[in-house]
């Protein structure tokens, strides 16, 4: 039995709506059915039954609940107690992010949260868009930032910046200087790719059925595991590729890097966290900091 539980339980029990509840607590309808289930689970009896299409609690939930509300009560009055004694100056934020993220946009976030609470120990964990979300839904992460789209019933998704895919080949290639193409011409390219479950991979096979394309159908002369792997190999001549604005940029601007002219999507970053555990302090004035910069440079 956990205190998320019980304050899910306590919410759906006020609310006597599941929907209504999670919306209340910012958390997924279907990672509060899950705690639901997990507490009736280890108490070993049902906290609520339907009655036509509404839920009512049972002689069990009716006696839980007061008791839940005073444990949430406690935990509450201990929380307030050590807030106002630490503020934020302990605790620790795990975050996971996609290698793009991690390497091109987060840092300047976490010099500037570091900065600002320097009690607060910081750890980075780098993986792919799949990797990362695995991480924050087991709860090894407190917060994960990826590209792409992450489908996962337990995960909440928070916007928090913004990026651009650009086509790239070496400077040499023979499709360098080229100002028009047709997307079919992809179709003419060895190709130099990430691979499957990362954010950039996913977006531009996303962009390609967008054309009328069919991914499978692309000729893949190299799969790499990091963006700059990528970017070495597309220098080198082995293919083209499509990759973040932001990692091709030092390429770009050193002449080793062509630009083709096929416009790809933005993609956005989104921030993970899992929906059935409650926030820290240190999340949220992180994630609240990403939103002031966000701000300052719209």
């Amino acid at each position: 039995m956990t205190l998320d539980q019980l304050r899910v339980f306590v919410a759906v029990a006020e609310k006597l709506h599941v929907t209504k509840a999670a919306a209340a607590l910012a958390m997924t309808q279907s990672a509060a059915s899950a705690a639901v289930q997990a507490l009736e689970s280890r108490l070993g009896a049902r906290l609520f039954d339907r009655v036509g299409r509404g839920i009512a609690l049972t002689e069990a939930g009716r006696v839980l609940l007061p008791e839940a509300k005073a444990v949430l009560v406690q935990a509450d009055r201990a929380e307030r107690a050590l807030a106002e004694l630490q503020g934020l100056s302990r605790g620790t934020l795990a975050v996971s992010a996609s290698q793009t993220i991690a390497a091109y946009w987060l840092p300047r976030h976490l010099a500037r949260f570091h900065a600002a609470h320097p009690g607060i120990g910081l750890s980075l964990s780098i993986g792919n868009t799949a990797e990362v979300a695995r991480a924050v839904a087991h709860g090894e992460a407190d917060l994960g930032f990826v590209e792409g789209d992450v489908d996962d019933p337990l995960l909440v998704t928070v916007p928090v910046g913004a990026d651009r895919l650009v086509l790239v080949v070496a400077s040499g290639h023979p499709f360098a200087g080229r100002r028009e193409m047709a997307p079919a011409d992809l179709l003419r390219l060895d190709w130099v790719l990430r691979e499957r479950g990362s954010g950039t991979r996913q977006v531009f096979e996303d962009a390609l059925r967008g054309f009328g394309l069919d991914p499978t159908e692309l000729s893949v002369a190299l799969e790499l595991p990091s963006n700059e792997s990528v970017r070495s190999a597309v220098e080198a001549g082995a293919g083209a590729t499509v990759i973040s604005r932001l990692v091709a940029e030092a390429g770009i601007a050193a002449g080793t890097l062509a630009v083709l002219p096929v416009a790809f999507p933005e993609r956005a970053f989104a921030a993970l966290r899992h929906g059935d555990h409650w926030r820290s302090r240190a999340e949220t004035a992180f994630l609240e900091l990403i939103a002031r910069c966000r701000e300052t440079s719209a």
